[in-house]
């Protein structure tokens, strides 16, 4: 036990004092960074510090009726009347108004509005401004709860008959945040992946692996390398996940959406379950792929068509938004390799069964397993036959007879 420690610290350390380590594991932090800063200064720019004007040929219009403010505090944009087009016309051209709206006498038939500009066409949070000031008018007449009500809208809450799951219809993260994490698995496994791959064939490659043969057994060996590179995984995703919490609370002031996220605690169980038997399904293949070819070109060809394996359901996503619960994304669910990425993106649109759960997780268990198993003895059997491609028949004629009994 103490050899397969050794070689995951070995394992973890050589690959994250790499600069393609850090430049992979670094570089979509400081891209979330910067989409989030482009966000917030777009969300402060959104409204201007000019008043928006507006000429009212219905008559029901009034300046000094205003709606409650929107995003949670925030000032709406100040609006100002005109008798006329020409008066509009003027103050926009001397760049006192950003913008006016005519309303015509048949708006209450028609519901339709012209908006007029100079260079930059106002904004959206402008333009739910005054949508927001027409609303308020229009329902001044009515009681104040009334009033209240039909401006601030209504939140649907949709939920399991069960009552395992709820989702707030305002709550547009929490739909987005399973699609993110089923993106980051898929790449950080993949990355690790293919580190295990040329960790393998490296050592095959310049000999080292037969001097450590002499001193570990295989399944301390692949064992360790597999831990190593699953910490390599963990400490990627706790980076990006440190991240992104952050750039949501700096985010939150600015973003209404965000101000209201809950952490979706069952969401994150399922992926701490689901995580590690899948990274360690893909170590095993990774490393069998490794035993059976001679050179790293030749391994990362077999990798290639593996990887499909693990980002299916991502060609499936129209069906999963239409038909979450589909015969298809079942079998998907319960299939080991693509299990994780389409239990996670079904996540964001239904209730996943409890029994689909359990059994993917079993199967997806098993499988982990056995591809660790196998990954060891086919290495073993790789170290035996060193400069000779494995092919599946002489392995499966190794692993039926006595042919892993002899030692290297």
């Amino acid at each position: 036990m103490r050899n397969l420690w050794l070689v995951a610290k070995h394992e973890y350390l050589k690959i994250v004092r790499q600069k393609s380590f850090l430049i992979g594991t670094l570089g979509i932090p400081v891209l979330i960074i910067v989409v989030m800063g482009v966000g917030i200064l777009v969300a402060l720019g959104q409204r201007g510090s000019l008043p928006l004007g507006y000429v009212d040929h219905t008559g029901i219009l009034s300046e000094s009726v205003t709606p409650p403010a929107p995003d949670k505090g925030k000032p709406p944009v100040a609006i100002r009347a005109f008798v006329d087009e020409a008066a509009a016309q003027a103050a926009l051209e001397a760049r006192t108004i950003q913008a006016y709206y005519v309303v015509p006498a048949d708006y209450v038939e028609s519901g339709r509005v012209q908006l007029f500009f100079l260079d930059k066409r106002p904004g959206e949070t402008v333009q739910e401004d005054f949508a927001a000031f027409l609303r308020a008018n229009l329902l001044a007449g009515q009681p104040a709860d009334v009033q209240r009500r039909m401006l601030e809208g209504s939140s649907v809450t949709f939920r399991s008959m069960d009552g395992s799951r709820e989702l707030e219809s305002e709550n547009v993260i929490g739909f987005i945040v399973p699609f993110i994490a089923a993106f980051f698995f898929v790449f950080a496994v993949m990355n690790a992946g293919s580190y295990m791959l040329q960790a393998v064939t490296d050592e095959k490659e310049n000999r080292t692996i037969e001097v450590l043969a002499t001193s570990i057994r295989p399944e301390e060996l692949i064992g360790g390398k597999a831990v190593g590179l699953m910490s390599v995984g963990l400490t990627q995703l706790g980076i990006w996940v440190l991240t992104g919490v952050l750039a949501l609370l700096v985010a939150a002031p600015f973003v209404p959406e965000v101000q209201g996220l809950r952490v979706p605690w069952s969401f994150l169980v399922v992926v701490v379950l689901f995580f590690v038997p899948a990274y360690a399904l893909i170590a095993g293949l990774m490393t069998a792929v490794g035993g059976m070819v001679t050179d790293l070109r030749q391994g990362q060809q077999i990798t290639g068509i593996l990887n499909l394996f693990f980002t299916l359901p991502f060609f499936f996503v129209a069906l999963i938004m239409a038909k979450p619960n589909s015969p298809l994304l079942t079998v998907l669910t319960l299939f080991p390799t693509t299990s994780f990425v389409t239990i996670t993106m079904r996540w964001a649109m239904t209730t996943v069964p409890l029994w689909q759960l359990g059994v993917s997780w079993v199967l997806l268990v098993t499988s982990a397993v056995v591809s660790v198993w196998l990954a060891a003895r086919i290495f073993r059997l790789g170290m035996l036959r060193y400069g000779q491609n494995l092919n599946v028949k002489t392995i499966i004629a190794s692993l039926r007879g006595n042919g892993l009994r002899a030692e290297p």
